[in-house]
């Protein structure tokens, strides 16, 4: 059974529902969830029945969809799934839909070569290649960069929506340094991915700064109706972020002209896939290359230097050297033997 749009969007807005736990959810709430969602996207005013949603949710109850929702009710009135991980987006899409998809990708197709669409060349491949294992199991001709076991990619189309209707959302999150998950109120600017990795710029009601969430830290979130969103007024995120390798960063940051040299043997990876846009030859001789980049001092670029090991040298800033030079020492002792003489 292939779906048609407006069931899509019924389907997806019951399914992201029933996934928060932060409220409980009446037929009555997802009712409106779902008119609300219809209105966003497709300009409907109308509403939708209650039979509507109903029928929705014994589909995707059922099989015919290949669905098999775990959806209960509780209290006799409250919705949820009994399975806790569980998301219609994690189930694979049905023969139909695939053949509908391989013709988009087919339109697609035609308009590469075309500037506008330049930068989708590698998305459109990704979709063509994938459709293509979908019925072709043992065939796959192109591989992509990507982590199985990376979590988080089911937040990144509502949290473009939240940003692009401007909703404020109340999201619980778990730093790397904290024991436990916090919440916060907070308003969505950016998505931005670094290294196949996502991340979604955001500001806290209460704070001042931009702060950067990994999406893979989020633990869950939902809308704020309610809550007055608070738009962007700084500069242009093109611009904000043009300094910058990765993603850390404040408003107060400033580039510094961070002078590397690399030894001879590893010279052209640096030519050919520059460090940053802003790179400068300044010296290339038998000892290596020497060269200029103007971005903030910050963990990401620490790493890109680190990568290189002992093929990649720090000339300035000088505070940038030492650190370096600090974690390249510390990072040698792990490699020390013991009083028995013992290298782990």
């Amino acid at each position: 059974m292939s779906i048609n749009k407006l069931a899509l969007i019924r389907y997806k807005t019951i399914d992201e529902c029933l996934k928060n736990r932060f409220r409980k959810w009446t037929l009555d709430d997802i009712i409106e969830k779902v008119a609300s969602r219809l209105y966003e996207y497709e300009g409907i005013t109308s509403g939708v029945s209650k039979r509507t949603v109903q029928a929705d949710i014994q589909l995707m109850r059922s099989d015919k969809l290949g669905y098999n929702a775990p959806i209960v009710v509780t209290d006799r009135k409250f919705y949820s799934y009994s399975d806790l991980a569980y998301s219609i987006t994690k189930v694979p899409i049905n023969s139909g839909d695939v053949e509908k998809m391989k013709e988009i990708v087919g339109v697609l197709k035609q308009f590469n070569g075309f500037n506008y669409f330049d930068e989708m060349s590698d998305m459109i491949a990704k979709l063509e290649n994938n459709l293509y294992k979908s019925t072709n199991a043992s065939k796959n001709y192109i591989q992509f960069e990507s982590n199985k076991q990376l979590r988080g990619l089911e937040y990144i189309n509502p949290l473009y929506q939240a940003i692009l209707q401007q909703k404020s959302l109340l999201i619980s999150y778990r730093s790397f340094k904290a024991l436990q998950a916090s919440q916060g109120i907070y308003f969505p600017y950016l998505l931005k991915e670094y290294r196949n990795r996502w991340f979604v710029i955001v500001k806290k009601r209460k704070g001042a700064q931009l702060l950067t969430l990994a999406l893979d830290r989020i633990i869950e979130f939902q809308e704020l109706p309610n809550e007055p969103y608070v738009e962007y007024k700084g500069v242009d995120f093109d611009r904000y972020f043009e300094d910058l390798i990765g993603v850390t960063k404040s408003e107060k940051d400033r580039p510094h002209k961070v002078i590397l040299k690399i030894n001879k043997q590893n010279a052209p990876y640096i030519l050919t896939k520059p460090l940053h846009h802003s790179q400068q030859v300044l010296k290339e001789d038998n000892d290596g290359l020497t060269f200029r980049v103007d971005v903030v001092l910050n963990f990401e670029l620490e790493r890109e230097i680190l990568g290189f090991g002992e093929c990649m040298k720090v000339l300035a800033p000088r505070n940038l050297a030492s650190r370096i030079k600090k974690r390249l020492i510390e990072s040698a002792r792990q490699y020390e033997a013991d009083d028995s003489g013992q290298v782990y």
